[in-house]
């Protein structure tokens, strides 16, 4: 099978490495506005040639959408403007409705796949790429009845290839659920690496005393604004509602320590330790 990547970095480089070790791609197009990531990606062995956006999706039998959500929005209509009916299109977005909702009613609507694989790092590009990457996490497809049969079908075969188990969800009950679980985690670590930088002027005193729990908690704050600005965009109500949890949150352990309040800031740290028993 002919596959084509576009956006050939981190999540598209990774997903052409184990499809090629799998045995389903035959031959890997990369499509990349950056040439930089396409000369990388062939010297990594990633992808098989570099092409531009009409040849690699014409001549293809499966297409990827690896680009953040605000270009894949826009990419996505133009992409299936130019397949027949016996090619499929999946997508790699954080955010799922925008994207549905912009070919919802597009004629080739049924050849697209909305497609959630839950991984990924502070790092971009073709050179972080890793081939086991997305073994034993979560594949979300979304609204699956839009999708022809046949075309979910592909796309459920490439997603087992990754070695991933997917969830079938709808397009908004996605986006709800992953402000709360990934969105909301990249917003605390930026604002934890802001609180750090604003308080702790002295960048070799961050370096020296930094524990590995503070280095795990901000490792986040690595994530490149290109990628997550449009992903807080597109979510902007589900990340806002459950900011403002957050600040609910923040505010009653610090209204604890205020008060001196011992046995409720116990109760706080306890009711957060049932945590353990959801996330092993």
């Amino acid at each position: 099978m002919k596959i084509s990547i576009i956006g050939a970095g981190l999540i598209g480089g990774s997903m052409a490495l184990k499809l090629r070790e799998k045995g389903i791609a035959d031959f890997i197009y990369g499509i990349d506005n950056n040439q930089k990531h396409i000369r990388e990606a062939l010297e990594l062995n990633i992808i098989d040639a570099g092409t531009d956006l009409e040849y690699g999706v014409k001549n293809a039998d499966f297409i990827i959408i690896a680009v953040p959500v605000d270009a894949a929005r826009k990419l996505l209509p133009d992409v299936l403007d130019l397949i027949s009916d016996e090619q499929t299109v999946m997508d790699a977005g954080s955010t799922k409705a925008g994207i549905v909702n912009a070919v919802k009613d597009h004629p080739k609507r049924s050849r697209f796949v909305a497609f959630h694989p839950m991984w990924g790092t502070e790092n971009s590009g073709p050179t972080s790429a890793v081939s086991n990457s997305f073994s034993g996490k979560a594949g979300v497809i979304c609204n699956k009845e839009e999708s022809a049969p046949d075309a979910l079908q592909l796309a459920e075969k490439v997603a087992e290839s990754l070695d991933m188990h997917l969830i079938y969800m709808n397009a908004e009950d996605h986006d709800i659920h992953t402000a709360y679980i990934s969105h909301i985690s990249h917003i605390t670590s930026y604002a934890l690496a802001n609180t750090v930088l604003e308080k702790e002027r002295e960048e070799e005193t961050i370096f020296q005393l930094a524990s590995s729990g503070f280095s795990s908690t901000v490792r986040l704050a690595k994530s490149h604004p290109e990628m997550w600005v449009p992903i807080f965009k597109q979510n902007k109500e589900n990340v806002l509602d459950v900011l403002n949890e957050h600040i609910t949150q923040l505010r009653k352990f610090k209204a604890a320590l205020e008060k001196e309040n011992y046995e409720y800031l116990e109760e706080l740290i306890t009711n957060a330790n049932r945590i353990r028993g959801i996330l092993r």
